[in-house]
């Protein structure tokens, strides 16, 4: 069994991020016309603190709009509603949705993405130096060696030889590639990186490594981490918090111990539930529930609790009345019931 790192310590609580009702809507558009019959609500109402110095996971299946999140962090999707108030270096709280394009040109040095798929996110036709020595020129370098000595100081940072910079990206695996990736993340010193899935397309030995070397580097240059995944024993050991998705909200929020050792709402509990167990004579317990259907339709959700339909333990009151957030205990849950379920969650190596 491979070891997997340990979670970061959080030293700071101060808000560096914070979302207010955040949503994207993408159109529905049909016919000669091409008129606007719906809306596919991807995000849909997100309120988010995200703090400094912080791993926040964000987990939930494929099709809850944990990516979408992600992208409008960036304002690389434009938000279709709320806010994303964001802490610059002046300790100043600007808007980042009421940003022009220029304006917002000046906070992309501090937010950056690793993408998930390492083949797919660098260009063929260009080598490593100007892969990553781009953002370090868009920033204003003007120097062609002091972005040749700091492209190679990221690439030994990574551990990729400094050779390596007039390769092209077929030339690497994918674990490689990755770390080329993260490289051009940080290459323009950002304080908040948007890790999306990135090293679901890995193999599991260079999972590891790549997530050890994601928190050494956060150590390093203090770096805050919106890490986006569906594997929930990833997400258990370097996130500090977890922010639960489905149908494109969050439905629980919480520490991460206290939510994998005692979910408070069902889909969190279920997907806990598929998160395997080192021993395989281990017996799962009556309590767990898998799930069952399909995931809400984005464009068509259902009416009350979106995941009603899928809940083992839904009500009338679940079926047509939306539950708003509300604190049980040291969690954030839009359950009706969380107060008096008693779900069963996992611990390490249990």
């Amino acid at each position: 069994m491979l070891d997997m790192p340990q979670k970061s310590t959080q030293t700071e609580a101060v808000p560096l991020m914070r979302t207010s009702g955040l949503k994207v809507h993408f159109p529905i558009r049909k016919g000669v016309m091409k008129r606007t019959v719906g809306h596919v609500r991807a995000v849909d109402g997100i309120d988010l603190e995200i703090r400094e110095g912080e791993t926040l996971s964000v987990v939930g299946e494929s099709g809850c709009g944990k990516s979408t999140l992600g992208q409008a962090l960036l304002r690389n999707v434009e938000p279709t509603d709320g806010v994303i108030h964001f802490r610059n270096r002046d300790n100043d709280i600007v808007d980042l949705t009421a940003l022009e394009i220029k304006q917002l040109r000046n906070y992309r040095t501090d937010i950056r993405m690793i993408f998930q798929d390492p083949f797919a996110s660098l260009n063929p036709r260009r080598r490593v130096i100007d892969i990553i020595g781009e953002s370090i020129r868009n920033a204003g370098e003007t120097s062609e060696a002091r972005v040749r000595e700091k492209v190679t100081r990221l690439l030994r940072r990574v551990g990729l030889r400094p050779e390596y910079l007039m390769r092209y990206p077929y030339a690497f695996s994918g674990g490689e590639r990755q770390r080329i990736g993260i490289a051009r993340a940080l290459a323009v010193d950002p304080r908040l990186v948007v890790a999306d899935e990135c090293i679901s397309a890995l193999d599991v030995s260079i999972q590891a490594q790549t997530l050890n070397l994601l928190q050494d580097l956060q150590e390093e240059f203090r770096l805050t981490y919106v890490f986006i995944s569906h594997d929930m024993s990833v997400v258990e050991y370097i996130s500090d918090r977890v922010a639960v998705m489905y149908a494109g909200r969050v439905v629980e929020l919480a520490e991460t111990e206290p939510l994998f050792e005692r979910p408070r709402h069902p889909y969190t509990a279920a997907l806990l539930a598929s998160v395997p167990r080192p021993d395989p004579k281990s017996a799962r317990s009556s309590n767990r529930h898998w799930l069952a259907g399909e995931v809400a339709d984005p464009a068509n959700r259902p009416t009350g609790c979106a995941f009603h339909p899928r809940c083992p333990f839904a009500t009338d009151l679940c079926r047509t009345e939306d539950p708003a957030p509300r604190a049980v205990a040291d969690h954030q849950v839009a359950c009706h019931h969380a107060h008096e379920l008693s779900l069963e969650g996992v611990r390490p190596n249990a």
